[in-house]
């Protein structure tokens, strides 16, 4: 009957509020679950590996853009909230969740060395009565064969004395109508008391709980949903290339076809794929299935089309240049618009617009950005080189430098009239001008 009582215990401590939460990883995903569980009414520690964003969000300082910065400073008055560098203060928390990077390596193998050292982090404290939850995305099996052994190396056995189980984050950076708290929440475990507990923390901050019968269909969940939107975009990053060859505008395409009320879901091309989810997270399921003597086929050859695309505009930029100011790439100065992967957020996690850039640079051309979230771009593992890079002020006078402005990011905050009216060429991924109604001889969609 031990794991009824601990489950039990643990159970009445988060119906009454009094479990205390911890959050390791204060990121796009962590910080938003730790203030969504203060507002339910816990008491959170937040943990993270870097001090200075840990000052940064002690002191109330907004840390990511599209935060409400008021909610954080409530947290914060609250006396519920506090963030800290002390993993040993793990042991004080009720339950733990884990909100770390799953990136890839170069060869597009999993990077659980995160997941891991988290993990064993909460390892090295775990008592009787802790409830852990891996939320970063990764491959099916995770929960059980990584992570389950890190927690039972102590002698506790999870389902009895301990709990564990896999909720994905479902974040979307710089959504207005869902945030985390509106989002509903997939959680699977493999035994009964931990999807218990589990279901029981998550229902007292989310408004929708999705139980699934065990961690790898959650973990399978999550997978689905990217791998879905990655084929998707990269079959219509292929329309794109096929209209184009035969004069036909995929995005008027696109938006005629979305007036089908039934059996079609609109998606966008654009200049490559980026943040943390949709570049990477397929090759998750490609590396697992490779232990299972399988093909992801269909996958694979969506990541090469969606790889390939920074490469292809590159070659449209230079076509561009060729044919509207009959001058070669080589030698050009390029302003590229955005350093986000995405509109409105300051995020460049495998940001296209990075491997734009280099890509230009490498033709002989210069590439400078203006992005109106990101000042100078931080340091990031596959883009060393342009760390520090920072962003030019978009005036009449800085346009007249270039020779030609490549829109990657078509955050609402730039000044699309302006490039309109001055730049000599804008070729434009997104289909920013043409939706504020501004075409013109001067921009070429790519």
């Amino acid at each position: 009957m031990t794991d009824l009582v601990h489950r039990d215990a643990l159970m009445a401590a988060i119906r009454s509020r009094r479990a205390v939460v911890g959050v390791i990883g204060l990121g796009y995903v962590g910080l938003p679950l730790a203030l969504a569980a203060v507002e339910a009414g816990f008491p959170v520690l937040g943990f993270d590996i870097n001090p200075a964003r840990v000052e940064a969000i002690s002191a109330g300082r907004q840390v990511i853009n599209y935060l409400d910065p008021t909610a954080q400073r409530s947290a914060l008055d609250s006396g519920r909230f506090s963030a800290t560098t002390d993993f040993t203060r793990l042991a004080e928390a009720d339950a733990v969740i884990l909100c770390v990077p799953t990136p890839v390596t170069r060869n597009r193998d999993p990077d659980l060395s995160y997941v891991r050292a988290s993990a064993a982090s909460a390892a090295a404290v775990l008592r009787p009565g802790q409830l852990v939850v891996l939320e970063s995305t990764t491959w099916p099996g995770t929960t059980a064969e990584v992570v389950r052994p890190l927690l039972e190396a102590g002698g506790l056995a999870v389902g009895e004395e301990v709990f564990l189980a896999f909720s994905p984050e479902r974040e979307d950076p710089g959504n207005a109508h869902y945030g985390t708290r509106t989002i509903p929440k997939v959680v699977g475990a493999d035994d009964p008391a931990s999807r218990d507990v589990a279901v029981a923390l998550y229902e007292a901050m989310i408004t929708r709980v999705v139980p699934v019968s065990s961690a790898a269909a959650a973990e399978a969940a999550k997978l689905t949903e990217n791998i879905f939107r990655s084929v998707n975009i990269a079959l219509v990053n292929e329309l794109k290339l096929v209209y184009d060859a035969m004069g036909i505008d995929v995005w008027e395409v696109i938006d005629a076809a979305a007036t089908k009320p039934f059996g079609y879901m609109p998606f966008y091309p654009g200049p490559g794929l980026g943040g943390h989810c949709i570049p990477v997270d397929p090759f998750y399921l490609t590396w697992r299935a490779r232990e299972f003597g399988m093909e992801t086929r269909f996958i694979e050859l969506a990541g090469q089309i969606n790889t390939a695309m920074p490469g292809l505009v590159v070659d449209r930029l230079a076509r561009a240049l060729s044919d509207h100011s009959a001058r070669a790439l080589n030698g050009a100065r390029i302003l590229l618009i955005g350093a986000a992967y995405k509109k409105n957020v300051d995020d460049t996690r495998e940001s296209p617009s990075l491997v734009l850039i280099e890509a230009i640079e490498a033709r002989g051309a210069t590439c400078d950005f203006h992005d109106p979230l990101i000042a100078q771009i931080p340091p990031t593992r596959e883009h060393p080189g342009l760390a520090g890079r920072r962003s030019v002020d978009l005036t009449a006078e800085a346009l007249a430098a270039y020779d030609a402005v490549l829109i990657a990011t078509d955050h609402d905050a730039v000044d699309y009239a302006l490039l309109s009216r001055t730049a000599r060429l804008v070729v434009d991924t997104r289909n920013a001008m043409a939706r504020r109604g501004l075409p013109g001889d001067r921009v070429v969609k790519a």
